[in-house]
């Protein structure tokens, strides 16, 4: 095989007519922070300049196959549009499974990686992926050149496809502009109506589903559970090893070697302070459990479990139940639980859709996914439907 980790790197364009210099960045280091931040305008803590370098500088990504070819565009040495890219040898990781396309492009005889990818590695939480500079010209201008700039890179390296995961709204509509396939997922969101307090919440619950969450809250606690919820900085060094511990515990009983490290959590803790939620349930002095999540605007992001012993409902309580508490006391809008887990439609979480864009190079193996696409569509579409005739509210007439 070619030597891929030389593919779009020492890549520089230059747009004259708006005199603009696009690359292709090996990482995040010769960036500046603020310069990155700036584009961020959904205060995403996973688009934030710490998170992805932070990836980067402790070892997360090359293991697992991820490596750095982010877009810069600059203008008079100011970043004013970027794009999160990485090429990838595998598809772990990712949380939108193209695994039978690459099998059957490589039955084909065809190499389907290395490919594009523009998402959050092992995050599955939707966001900005072309980052631009509101009050720099136009911003959709700024969109078709990245696209743009993308697509020819792709080309001209003879990859075999680009995929963007899980985007904003913005960003479909730009990839669409330039006919990337639209791919429909989703996911489980649960949203604050206004809600007091907890009580409040199981208020608008059927009586059944109020009752059933009140039992499993007794049962989870009832061993002489303590839960701890700590924020950035107050985080120990104790408290993240026992945290890592369960952490790498699900990672070997599930999918095998963990993808972060125990420095990239630590690091959060100290440049990002602000958004590093650790949950910790602790039994006789001891720590049994955690939960880590994110916050950063209206919403809190959960996303990793472990626990040396089981029992009886008390992931339910830490990822579930003491978050959308949290929620509810900071005046957070939307707790984003991660994928998959139709449990947590019964525990107030709704199907929200999600999306992704996809280029493929070759022409037929293109019109094949997208003739599976509409199909597949159509069954996502069928079982979210399905799905919101089961949701745990009461109805107008109860």
């Amino acid at each position: 095989m070619r030597d891929f980790l030389n593919i779009l790197l020492d890549q520089i364009y230059v747009v004259s007519s708006s005199k603009l210099i696009i690359k292709h960045q090996e990482g995040l280091g010769a960036i500046a922070p603020d310069q990155w931040n700036r584009l961020n305008h959904q205060q995403n803590p996973f688009l934030r300049h710490e998170f992805l370098h932070g990836l980067e500088s402790t070892n997360c990504l090359a293991p697992e196959g991820w490596f750095p070819r982010h877009i810069t565009v600059q203008a008079d040495n100011k970043l004013v549009a970027a794009m999160p890219l990485y090429l990838r040898t595998n598809s772990y990781g990712e949380f939108v499974f193209d695994w039978a396309w690459a099998d059957a492009y490589a039955r084909a005889g065809g190499n389907y990686y290395p490919k594009l990818v523009s998402a959050i590695p092992f995050t599955p939480v939707c966001g900005q992926r072309i980052l631009i500079d509101k009050d720099f010209g136009n911003a959709t201008e700024l969109r078709a050149i990245v696209i743009k700039q993308l697509l020819e890179s792709a080309e001209t390296a003879k990859i075999s496809s680009f995929h963007c995961l899980f985007p904003l709204e913005e960003d479909i509509a730009a990839f669409a502009d330039h006919q990337l396939l639209k791919r429909k997922g989703f996911q489980f969101h649960w949203h604050n109506q206004g809600y007091r307090d907890f009580q409040d919440f199981l208020d608008s619950l059927t009586s059944k589903k109020r009752k059933q969450i009140r039992r499993e809250r007794r049962q989870a606690l009832a061993a002489g559970i303590d839960v701890k919820i700590l924020k950035g900085a107050a985080i120990s060094d104790e408290q993240w090893h026992s945290f890592y511990d369960f952490y790498c515990s699900t990672f070997h009983r599930r999918w095998g070697s963990p993808r972060l490290t125990l420095d990239f959590f630590k690091l959060l803790s100290v440049k990002m302070p602000e958004s590093t939620v650790l949950l910790l349930a602790e039994q006789q002095g001891e720590y049994i459990a955690g939960a880590f999540a994110m916050q950063g605007g209206d919403t809190l992001y959960g996303r990793h479990w472990g626990c040396n012993r089981q029992l009886p409902f008390l992931h339910f309580e830490l990822c579930y139940y003491q978050t959308i508490d949290y929620c509810i006391n900071n005046g957070l809008q939307v707790l984003d639980a991660g994928v998959q887990g139709e449990h947590k439609l019964s525990r107030g979480f709704d199907p929200v859709p999600t999306w992704s864009c996809h280029w493929l190079r070759h022409a037929g193996f293109r019109a094949s996914i997208d003739d599976f696409l509409g199909h597949e569509t159509r069954e996502i579409d069928y079982h979210i439907n399905n799905l919101n005739q089961h949701l745990p509210y009461k109805t107008t007439n109860q």
